[in-house]
């Protein structure tokens, strides 16, 4: 007999056959599920009694959320590898936001910090009625404030006695100067000066409100309102320490 086979003797030997592979997405699936509600009852225990019945309503949503796009990605015929890949990344999405919301105050009092020091007259508040300016580059404390709900800003003077007005700041605040009596005398390194007596409804520094504010209203021109003694005496106490001037207002004026 001959050895040649005919055509079909170049056809490569059949496969040996194969094990079907498992299907290990419906696990994982379950497995994402059962996280989520491990992590739910973990933090119930960690907070005992700080959420009601009614506020597990949200996170029930967001666990049923989660399951969906487990489901979907698992689901759509991407590489198991790849879809594993996306849940990590928008877990670490998910997380970095839930730590932003965790410690919001945290970036709020540490912008406002960044604030001050680049623009020294914002106040920044660091404790209930108790704000903290720091030095411009002048040496001096600037500050912005509000009277009558309208921003100035104002130099902290504690040689001056009142509550200096500019009074261009004056007339932004609509105060009319021709109504005003120039009547009080005030000895500047300038020489004389002479002020009007004025009443604020409101001069606001962050937390601290004044009522009822006495103000003096300058006749010549000011490159910056001051704010004086009479402002910082009602105050419960102002300190300058390293650089900073520390205003602590009453509870109530």
């Amino acid at each position: 007999m001959s050895d040649h086979q005919g055509p079909w003797s170049s056809l490569p030997p059949p496969l040996p056959p194969q094990r079907p592979r498992r299907n290990w997405r419906p696990l994982i699936f379950v497995a994402i599920i059962a996280a989520c509600v491990g992590l739910a009852v973990w933090l119930s225990r960690l907070f005992p009694n700080q959420v009601s019945g009614e506020e597990w309503t949200s996170p029930a949503i967001n666990i049923g959320f989660a399951a969906l796009v487990g489901a979907a990605l698992l689901t759509s015929g991407l590489k198991l590898g790849r879809a594993v890949r996306y849940l990590a990344i928008w877990g670490l999405i998910g997380g970095v936001l839930g730590l932003g919301y965790v410690y919001r105050q945290d970036g709020v009092e540490a912008f406002d910090r960044l604030r001050s020091a680049l623009i020294p007259a914002y106040a920044t508040e660091i404790g209930p009625g108790t704000v903290v300016l720091s030095e411009s580059r002048d040496g001096g404390y600037d500050v912005r404030a509000k009277v009558n709900g309208q921003p100035v800003i104002f130099m902290v003077d504690t040689g001056a006695s009142d509550v200096v007005l500019s009074p261009a700041d004056a007339r932004r605040l609509g105060v009319d100067g021709r109504t005003l009596i120039f009547n009080r005398r005030y000895e500047t390194a300038n020489g004389a000066g002479f002020g009007a007596d004025w009443r604020a409804d409101s001069l606001v520094i962050g937390p601290i409100r004044l009522n009822d504010v006495a103000v003096s209203v300058n006749r010549t021109p000011m490159s910056r309102s001051l704010l004086g003694m009479s402002f910082l005496k009602r105050l419960d106490s102002f300190e300058f320490k390293h650089g900073q001037l520390i205003l602590r207002g009453l509870p109530q004026q």
